[in-house]
């Protein structure tokens, strides 16, 4: 049995970038839901309404992560390559936090798949400014 293709857009704000995202990803067949900013807090299986997942219970503590983020799930392969490709060519500026929902992060709150896509996002940045360095510092030479 195929599962459904969704896409959870959480920490949007801007009505026409909404429209943008969410009119790219309908044309290509995709479910999308706005999730709550409080939605940090709970597991990515819950808000994808997986089977065997129950809220778990809210807390206040502070945490705001301003980033929009995507969610794809049940999209694999050269689909997802041409998901990416629709929304690379139709949303500006990018999207910098996209996630793929796999088994594993299923079982992880939102706000840590939030934390640790900053983690990576910070850390490919890095790596990207030490190749710039490096190429101009050959120049030099």
């Amino acid at each position: 049995m195929k599962r459904d293709e969704q896409a959870l857009l959480y920490q949007f704000k801007d009505e026409g970038r909404i429209a943008v995202v969410e009119k790219t990803l309908h044309r290509l067949g995709i479910k999308t839901r706005l999730i709550p900013p409080d939605a940090y807090q709970q597991k990515v299986g819950y808000l994808l309404g997986r089977k065997g997942f129950r809220p778990l219970p809210a807390e206040v503590d502070g945490f705001i992560f301003p980033h929009e983020v995507l969610l794809l799930d049940n999209i694999k392969g050269k689909r997802l390559d041409a998901v990416l490709a629709a929304l690379q060519e139709s949303v500006r500026p990018g999207l910098h936090y996209k996630a793929v929902v796999t088994p594993f992060n299923s079982f992880w709150t939102l706000r840590r798949l939030c934390e640790t896509m900053q983690k990576e996002h910070s850390f490919m940045i890095a790596q990207e400014k030490e190749k710039e360095r490096r190429g101009r510092s050959h120049e030099k030479e």
